[in-house]
């Protein structure tokens, strides 16, 4: 992202998880005391041991030992039982919990605003929704059960290593710190090196999903060999930041595994010359042997599992910048409403606008402009003119840094911008399809619409024909970006959302300009039934469009430099003239 972000993630990141964790409440209880069973009997294992030992091997009657092996058997089903159990709550918590995350995430990245959208790439935000939230899904589903039982079964090991002998556990308790300071010096390492991981990751999760989208053009210029070297290039970034990943967390494992059972040894050494001098029996040395396994075991399990949290806390680091950033735009507190019914009057008063990523030069400067009810005004100028810019002005996805933008009067800015913009229709040059059927493209429009109104609008805007065509008709899927369809058709078919939509104001960014002749004909019928009794702002490219606006305003450099018919714009020559010449009337 081009936000400045952290290179590292606290471990306290994680605390931003509980509150989608407190929101299932009973998986999370049912999961605690599932493990207090499964750790309770994990920790009754060594003492059915003792028994076996001392009470079955030692006395030599066959009732005992089968007494010792029933009981040992017992524990053993609890463990079973408790363990399943465990596992199941925790990994549907797990589920749960991130599909409850993603789905907040979702919502947080479709209401930022415009401009934070321009400045970040879909690729790595999609990476954050699905490779980080998946990181995630680990940790609630598995790695903190692991962790949490690992903590209970160390502190309850420790406990009963004291129970079993003082003597010999006083020394193992010397071990502890030993094992313990390599993991935490080493956690920082680790948790800076997982956060560069995921970043990599994301990198060529964007570029894949930038080639991927552009595959026509890439094609096109046969640059299969160049995109396989620079998504090669990317990978090649991204195992090597995972090796020194993996690299340290193996250090840190193999460090504090040799630690801790290298002081066991040790104090097991002096056990067994305990039990030779008849201090302790064989029954109560082989209970501390286990006790000492469950917790050097559990100790290592948790060096593993704390490598597992460092990556978990470096990609909620990601995702928590995305939850905590705020969208430039917002509805105010108290929002004005539009007048009922809307005249559809537009105002551009003084307005100044940059893009923040190009703060010195002004897309629209002190720019003023009045568009009467039901009036077509023809926008015209070179590339980069601030044509578009009227547009998302308009629309709100920014706000002026000077003047005032108003439809019927009212200052958008006091709008609701869902209230404002379900006023606005808009018609792109470049049509956006979505990978669903052609009846749910049209009904983006209006999603209540009804099947009746649905291919009224497609029959007006002259797509029924072909849509009913298709193998499925209205029920035919279009593929992703309307695959299936024709540049010509995939434009008729976001003329019929317009149409569907029926806002009193129409934004067209040349809608026509995609079209072949016969498709622009098809089309045009339904564009005037489209702006019949509309205030239209057209963005035009053709002639035919220029003609049939009731005003043209010529645009150079965010500023209107000439307005008036087509005639007397050419009378009076200037840039409309040269533009007319090179664009309208070559």
């Amino acid at each position: 992202m081009t936000e400045t972000t952290p290179s590292k993630a606290p471990i306290g990141s994680l605390r931003a998880l509980w509150p989608f964790v407190r929101a299932h409440r009973g998986l999370f209880i049912a999961w605690l005391l599932a493990l207090a069973c499964s750790s309770t009997a994990t920790l009754s294992l060594p003492v059915a041991f003792r028994k076996m030992i001392d009470q079955g091997f030692a006395s030599g009657g066959g009732a005992a030992i089968d007494r010792a092996f029933l009981q040992l058997f017992m524990v053993a089903v609890v463990l079973a039982l408790a363990t399943a159990a465990r596992f199941f709550f925790v990994s549907m918590l797990g589920e749960r919990v991130v599909a409850d995350l993603r789905q907040r995430l979702y919502e947080r990245l479709i209401a930022l605003d415009m401009g934070f959208h321009e400045r970040n790439r879909s690729g790595e935000l999609v990476s954050r929704l699905t490779a980080d939230s998946e990181l995630l899904r680990g940790v609630v589903g598995s790695s903190m059960s692991v962790a949490l039982r690992s903590l209970v079964t160390v502190v309850g090991s420790f406990v009963m290593l004291f129970v079993t002998s003082p003597h010999l556990a006083a020394y193992a308790l010397l071990g502890i710190p030993l094992s313990v300071l390599p993991i935490v010096f080493a956690g920082r390492r680790v948790r800076g090196v997982s956060r560069a991981n995921q970043d990599r990751v994301a990198d060529a999760n964007a570029l894949a999903s930038e080639t991927l989208g552009a595959v026509r053009t890439v094609q096109a210029h046969a640059r299969e060999p160049y995109e396989r070297g620079r998504f090669g290039d990317a990978v090649a970034r991204t195992v090597a930041t995972a090796r020194k990943r993996i690299r340290a967390q193996a250090l840190v494992t193999a460090v504090a595994i040799t630690l801790i059972f290298g002081a066991f040894t040790l104090v097991l050494w002096s056990g067994a010359h305990d039990v030779v001098a008849g201090r302790i029996t064989g029954g109560t040395l082989a209970q501390f042997v286990f006790y000492a396994l469950i917790g050097g075991g559990s100790i290592g399990a948790l060096a593993e599992v704390w490598n597992e949290v460092q990556r978990a806390a470096g990609g909620m680091g990601r995702i928590n910048e995305l939850l905590q950033q705020t969208s430039g735009i917002v509805a105010p507190a108290h929002p004005q409403v539009l007048p009922r019914p809307l005249r559809g009057v537009i105002a551009f008063e003084a307005v100044t606008f940059n893009y923040p990523m190009r703060p010195d030069l002004p897309a629209i400067d002190a720019f003023t402009l009045h568009v009467q009810p039901g009036e077509t005004v023809a926008l015209v100028g070179p590339s980069g003119a601030g044509k578009s810019t009227v547009f998302s002005l308009l629309l709100r996805f920014h706000d002026p840094q000077t003047g005032v933008v108003s439809v019927d009067g009212v200052d958008v800015r006091t709008l609701d911008p869902a209230e404002l913009r379900d006023a606005i229709a808009l018609v792109p040059q470049s049509p956006t399809i979505f990978a669903t059927t052609a009846a749910d493209n049209i009904r983006y429009g209006r999603l209540d619409a009804s099947d009746a109104e649905l291919r009224a609008a497609a029959h007006s805007a002259e797509a029924a024909g072909f849509l009913d065509a298709l193998p499925e008709g209205f029920a035919s899927e279009l593929g992703e970006r309307g695959a299936r369809l024709s540049g010509g058709q995939q434009q008729r078919i976001v003329i019929a959302r317009a149409l569907l939509k029926d806002a009193p104001i129409l934004l067209l960014d040349e809608a026509t300009s995609a079209l072949d002749a016969q498709s622009e004909r098809a089309v045009q019928h339904a564009l005037e039934n489209l702006m019949a009794g509309r205030t239209t702002l057209v963005i035009a490219h053709r002639l035919a469009t220029v003609l049939r606006a009731d005003r043209i305003v010529v645009m150079d450099r965010g500023r209107i430099v000439a307005e008036g018919t087509h005639d007397a714009l050419m009378a009076e020559g200037g840039l409309y003239s040269e533009l007319a010449k090179l664009q309208f009337l070559d």
